[in-house]
């Protein structure tokens, strides 16, 4: 198991959700937890909750679809806590909506939150893990960035994205023969905020999941080294099924009601990550 006490943890969109739920964790295990997130007020919540805990946890309010303000928070955050040894890339956003019913502003905004800031903090970061040739980075993608769901075209394809890159990261770190790890953890969806609504035909098979469940599964596997993280294990059937013909793909997404999830969809009123 990967020792983390003195470690130094990041963790976008980590004031709420799952990313609170893994900052409270990370930290209770004798980390030193920094939290971004674009919400001032659950900020100063997730580090008030943090120190009548006696953990460290500190806040920075952070715009990470905002690469030069990334950029400038990555600075000072070195500068004030030294180098990140765990990347937790989990800020996201989600529309909800048909593709032809999503504004167009909407769809760059899901891109410039779930995908671009993979980039921009691995670029910042990673040059002193393989300095230090240690390190961790962590990408929060999807079950959607596994197969596509119907009224999730933009998250979907950002998730997708996400899973692309990590897998890519983690090639190049192989070539080099570096000792960082990468995580990609892939969740089906989670009973919060974000996917307000959302159903599922089969529960037995394929639950809504807990968001202490899933923070906590993120987090044994960083302990680990797991590669890759999926939830719940019958979402793995996805993986399989791309073996066969694009119809059953089709027909097992009608089947299981992935295709019917997002009928009820609601979702946050404002667009916090």
């Amino acid at each position: 198991m990967k020792e983390v006490k003195d470690k130094l943890v990041l963790i976008t969109g980590g004031a709420s959700g799952i990313g609170r739920l893994m900052a409270l964790d990370f930290a209770g295990r004798g980390a030193r937890v920094a939290v971004w997130d674009i919400n001032r007020q659950n900020l100063e919540a997730v580090s008030n909750e943090g120190r009548k805990q006696g953990l460290f946890i500190k806040s920075y309010v952070c715009d990470v679809s905002r690469r030069e303000e990334m950029y400038r928070s990555a600075e000072q955050l070195t500068k004030e806590l030294g180098p990140v040894d765990i990347l937790v890339n989990n800020a996201g956003i989600v529309s909800g909506k048909p593709l032809l019913e999503i504004p167009d502003e909407k769809i760059e905004s899901t891109m410039a939150v779930n995908v671009l800031p993979l980039f921009w903090t691995v670029k910042a970061f990673l040059p002193s893990m393989l300095e230090r040739n240690s390190g961790h980075i962590v990408t929060v993608s999807s079950a959607a960035g596994i197969i596509g769901v119907r009224g999730l075209s933009d998250y979907s394809a950002s998730k997708f994205a996400a899973f692309g890159f990590n897998e890519s990261l983690r090639m190049e770190l192989r070539h080099r023969k570096s000792r960082v790890k990468t995580t990609v953890a892939c969740p089906f969806f989670i009973n919060t905020g974000m996917f307000d609504g959302v159903k599922t035909r089969v529960p037995l098979l394929l639950p809504v999941l807990k968001p202490e469940y899933v923070s906590g599964m993120i987090v044994k596997s960083v302990l680990k080294n797991k590669k890759v993280l999926i939830m719940p294990r019958f979402a793995k059937t996805t993986l399989i099924l791309r073996c066969f013909p694009v119809g059953l793909i089709d027909f097992a997404a009608e089947f299981f009601g992935i295709n019917n999830a997002m009928d009820e969809f609601r979702g946050r009123k404002t667009t916090e990550f």
